[in-house]
């Protein structure tokens, strides 16, 4: 990668300061989102592994009903009895930030259309199936909280590496350019300022030589107009 020329002023190292200023608050700041997200993504982390526990234990509890309905009930008469139902269920979805990032927020709301419980009638199931039923309906709320609480966790996961890597490029790459340049912009004006001080210098010494060079030659001029008297007097 070729290197950007930088003009060795005081106007390019204010401006290179400034940017670098800029880019350290910047790195900050993103350091701070970056540990607030993984705060908050093991919280939630700890969250999804509860509800997948909770999840697996209904669905398994539910899975070994269906199956022991299943063994004393007519496939035609299970069916039956799985497909009627008398209760809508619809599911709002929103969304909430957490740190900028905008992840999903799923609410149930179930709409009766019956007073009843279950959606069959109890003379045709077994006790099982309707304990199957009932587990099944249970785990409804958490299977759509584990989605929401997935969903998140993926969200967060990539919003955690973009943050990452955003930081890394600041850290690593930009920040240390901006220092290089300013170190090589500070250099090159100190060796500028040594060249000018030893020509200022150079320049004084001749000068002064030709100021001591002048008075030699007035004083050898009054020198010379004196013996000149002299010698006529005589």
């Amino acid at each position: 990668m070729a290197k950007a020329a930088v003009s060795p002023n005081r106007m390019e190292l204010m401006r290179l300061k400034k940017e670098l200023n800029t880019a350290r608050r910047g790195h900050k700041m993103l350091k701070d989102k970056r540990d607030e997200l993984m705060r908050q993504f093991m919280d939630i982390i700890r969250d999804n592994q509860r509800l997948r526990k909770e999840v697996d234990v209904r669905l398994n509890k539910a899975s070994e009903g269906m199956a022991l309905a299943a063994a004393v009930m007519s496939p035609e008469t299970l069916q039956e009895a799985l497909l009627l139902s008398q209760e809508k269920r619809t599911v709002d979805v929103g969304e909430k930030a957490i740190m900028g990032v905008h992840v999903p927020q799923f609410e149930l709301s179930d709409q009766q259309i019956t007073n009843t419980g279950l959606a069959y009638g109890l003379a045709q199931t077994t006790e099982d199936l309707d304990q199957t039923v009932d587990e099944l309906v249970a785990a409804v709320p958490d299977l759509l909280e584990l989605a929401q609480v997935e969903k998140t966790v993926q969200m967060l996961a990539s919003e955690i590496e973009k943050t990452r890597r955003r930081v890394n490029s600041l850290e690593y790459v930009m920040i240390p350019a901006l220092e290089r340049q300013i170190h090589s912009i500070i250099m090159k004006m100190e060796e500028n300022e040594r060249g000018n001080l030893t020509r200022l210098m150079k320049v004084k010494d001749m000068i002064i030589q030709r100021e001591i060079l002048a008075r030699r030659e007035a004083d050898a001029q009054v020198a010379s107009e004196c013996s000149g008297g002299s010698a006529s007097t005589n």
